[in-house]
């Protein structure tokens, strides 16, 4: 798991159970994305409520799902890198 912390003290994460992250201070959980199929049967990751992108079509749930963690994990860094 991936914590970045600003020069607050504010932590950022991609919400997971492997830790208490409520030991960490009070908690604000947002939604990240929707994984969902479109009229095909294929799934799309929409990341618009973060201002990302659309991303799919993929034929499996679970790739879709792969693909929202890594865009939401590589958008955690990039966000890490800006001042």
């Amino acid at each position: 798991m991936q914590l970045v912390i600003d020069s607050t003290g504010v932590v950022r994460c991609l919400y997971h159970e492997g830790i208490n992250l409520s030991s960490l201070g009070r908690m604000v959980i947002v939604r990240g994305s929707h994984v969902e199929p479109d009229e095909s049967g294929r799934w799309h990751a929409d990341l618009s409520p973060v201002n990302g992108p659309r991303l799919g079509p993929f034929e499996r749930r679970s790739l879709a799902l792969e693909a929202e963690v890594e865009w939401l994990q590589e958008d955690l860094t990039r966000s890490k890198m800006q001042p």
